[in-house]
């Protein structure tokens, strides 16, 4: 009876799913409050739903008391999220923060099917993260004067990537992290969140040619101190992103131009000057023909998304753990095979949906400094994602940047959560200026009679 449920599951958890993803996509045509509002609430009981059908598969799979324990602790963590959110800030997108739930809901689940330890850690830290995200919004949309320190932004950011490049220990070939107090963070996470602000307050002074060459030095020592790092995932994060706030800025081609040439030649110069990149480029070309070493780990993601097919093997069905750091670099690969292709597409249409929405707010923005930063954090957003999928599918070589939101890391939950969150200062924002613009309509209309 157990391996029919099993098996059933599956394809219940991949039409909830799609009935999600659908509602997050048709959300955009829905011009009536009252429709939107109802979608809204459709898309949290359908991932209630999931929530509840991948963590009783879990338990018959695992037949431990203590999951259940752990499913209801998360069950009232996204209940409060909606919750708190909705209610302190009423004005604020719906779809964020429905779309950042389930993308949660997804990690919640990969992660304990993957370990139940470190699911314990991750959710930990989730919740610790979301209280603080809850204050961010209000910070955003009090603190005015965050548009006046760019310079301030700019000393902060490159000097926590001066100390992680001194004091880091090398991980996978890499200085990635700090230990402070027993707490490991990755700094480079938090700062490009800063680095954005950094960019987003320089080019919102001036566009004119001495401004961007101020810029571009500020954005060079950033993305330069990563590269000393061997942190070279960040370092593309970084870099596109700049690229795409410099063309929106100054809407000029050449700039554009210049700076894809500019990678091109980085990108030779970093092929012939580290190794690990060189290994990387390898296994990118033919992971088999070094199977057995260096090549190992993708080609094991090769085979997980293979043997997944469109429905999956199901939860606990097939065998990610064979892959080396599954949970955090390859989670893609790990959903593919007991998810399915149909899923994991659809978490990408999800993840889409959500940077359609930044790019929204960034467009509707009337002051500069707000547009730049949603625009920063729409290309930091996708970009990573992009570089996330690619990897595990062998499109471009592995960067070893995790999935936002589902991939296991503290570091990544955190800056992501703050991420969402300063979206969502700037949506109330613009809803605020919109409300204020109404209301000056309001009481200059009788004045209009006269």
């Amino acid at each position: 009876m157990d391996k029919l449920i099993i098996e059933f599951s599956k394809y219940v958890l991949i039409t909830l799913m799609v009935i999600y993803t659908l509602q997050s996509i048709l959300i955009f045509a829905k011009r009536s409050e009252e429709a939107r509002e109802f979608l809204f609430i459709r898309q949290n009981v359908v991932m209630f739903c999931l929530h509840f059908v991948a963590f009783m598969v879990l338990y018959l799979q695992m037949n431990q008391s203590q999951i259940l324990f752990f499913y209801g602790e998360q069950a009232l963590y996204l209940a409060a999220t909606l919750i708190f959110f909705r209610h302190l800030y009423p004005k604020a997108s719906k779809l964020a923060i429905n779309n950042m739930c389930m993308l949660i809901t997804i990690g919640f689940i990969m992660v304990a099917r993957l370990s139940y330890d470190q699911s314990v850690k991750q959710f930990q830290i989730c919740v610790i993260g979301t209280v603080i995200a809850l204050i961010v919004p209000w910070l955003i949309s009090k603190l005015k004067f965050i548009t006046k320190f760019a310079v301030v932004y700019a000393i902060l950011g490159i000097g926590l990537l001066v100390a992680v490049a001194v004091m880091a220990t090398v991980t996978n070939g890499a200085k990635l992290s700090l230990t402070i107090a027993g707490i490991t963070l990755q700094p480079s996470e938090f700062v490009k969140i800063i680095y954005v602000f950094c960019i987003a307050g320089m080019l919102s002074k001036s566009t004119e040619f001495s401004q961007i060459v101020k810029t571009t030095i500020l954005a060079a020592v950033h993305v330069l101190i990563l590269v000393i790092s061997t942190d070279l995932g960040s370092a593309l994060i970084y870099f596109m992103t700049y690229l795409i706030m410099l063309y929106v800025a100054t809407r000029d081609w050449k700039w554009l131009a210049l700076g894809f040439g500019a990678f091109v030649v980085a990108a030779v110069a970093a092929y012939f000057l580290f190794a690990h990149v060189r290994v990387r480029v390898e296994i990118w070309k033919d992971p088999f023909s070094v199977y057995e070493g260096s090549g190992y780990q993708v080609a094991q993601a090769l085979f997980a998304i293979a043997a997944g097919g469109w429905f999956g093997t199901g939860l606990y069905q097939g065998s990610p753990t064979e892959i080396p750091y599954v949970d955090q670099d390859f989670m893609f690969a790990a959903i593919a095979e007991e998810m399915g292709s149909i899923f994991c597409i659809c978490t990408i249409l999800i993840c889409m949906s959500c940077f359609i929405m930044f790019v929204n707010i960034a467009m509707k923005m009337t002051k500069n400094f707000y547009r730049y930063v949603a625009l920063g954090l729409a290309c930091t957003y996708a970009i990573q994602v992009f570089l996330t999928i690619g990897g595990s599918m062998k499109m471009i070589p592995m960067t070893g940047v995790t999935l936002p939101f589902v991939s296991s890391g503290g570091s990544s939950m955190l800056s992501t959560l703050i991420m969402f969150s300063v979206i969502q200062g700037l949506y109330i924002l613009r809803k605020d200026e919109d409300d204020s613009f109404e209301d000056e309509e309001y009481y200059e209309e009788p004045q209009n009679y006269r």
